[in-house]
């Protein structure tokens, strides 16, 4: 099956949207998939990977600001992520336009940082999946801004291995040249690739309470996503330089990336 084929020759039959989508979801869908098709004319393969229905993680490398918005446009189903709450908390036309948007693309507010705030995201997303949603996540934890694919995390195994969602690896190529960290717009001159890998089951790597266990699960699906997106391994974490010196011995001690 060619890369460039047609979008809407595979599985016209797209599942209902789910209640917890809403109305505004069900219509931005409805009108930015075709605009977003036409407009950048993604290559997209692997669709058929995607399961049409029940709980699903699409676990993708992380290049650009647009990839919540390439990967909703690309598969074959609703798919929700986590957006930063302040995306949706602005006052006066911009606040109202962004959280219109946001709310329109399947994306659900989150406030992010570490300890309390990441399990509460963590409790989220486990959320969604109990409902049968799809929901994607980046095991990087952050956008790589130089191109290369970081070590994974294990919050999306342990998400895995928790609610027994299987994981679809998804490989994103192009977007940091569409949309590079810091630009404010788009190109409309670079075009996309969207691979969808064929679903991982992680359950044979042990239960979720295992550290073991959701380090295997995550090397898995870090190693799917590297097949597919032909990045250069890092070989590391992405993570921001340590702002103090407990920063530095927190990052140099043997810990789990969650």
């Amino acid at each position: 099956m060619s890369s460039e084929q047609s979008m809407d020759s595979e599985h016209t039959s797209e599942p209902a949207t789910p209640h917890h989508a809403g109305f505004k979801y069900a219509v931005g869908r409805m009108i930015a998939t075709p605009l977003a098709r036409a407009i950048y004319r993604p290559r997209i393969e692997g669709r058929e990977n995607v399961p049409m229905t029940g709980a699903v993680i699409l676990a993708s490398n992380h290049l650009s600001f647009i990839d919540s918005m390439a990967i909703p446009v690309a598969a074959p189903r609703p798919v929700h992520f986590l957006a930063k709450s302040s995306y949706f908390e602005g006052t006066g036309f911009k606040g109202a336009v962004s959280r219109e948007f946001f709310t329109s693309v399947g994306a659900i507010p989150v406030r992010r940082g570490a300890g309390q705030a990441a399990l509460d995201a963590l409790d989220q997303q486990r959320q969604l999946l109990e409902e049968g949603l799809a929901v994607a996540l980046y095991p990087e934890g952050t956008r790589s801004t130089d191109g290369r694919l970081y070590r994974g995390r294990t919050g999306v195994a342990f998400l895995a291995l928790q609610t027994g969602a299987p994981v679809v690896p998804v490989g994103l190529i192009g977007t940091d040249r569409v949309m590079p960290v810091g630009a404010k717009m788009p190109s409309l001159s670079e075009r996309i690739s969207v691979r969808f890998g064929k679903p991982l089951d992680l359950s044979k790597h042990g239960a979720a309470n295992s550290g073991r266990a959701r380090r295997l699960a995550t090397d898995e699906i870090m190693a799917a996503i590297h097949a597919l997106s032909e990045q250069e391994l890092a070989g590391v974490y992405n993570e921001p330089p340590a702002a103090t010196p407990i920063d530095k011995i927190r990052q140099a001690l043997p810990h789990e990336r969650r």
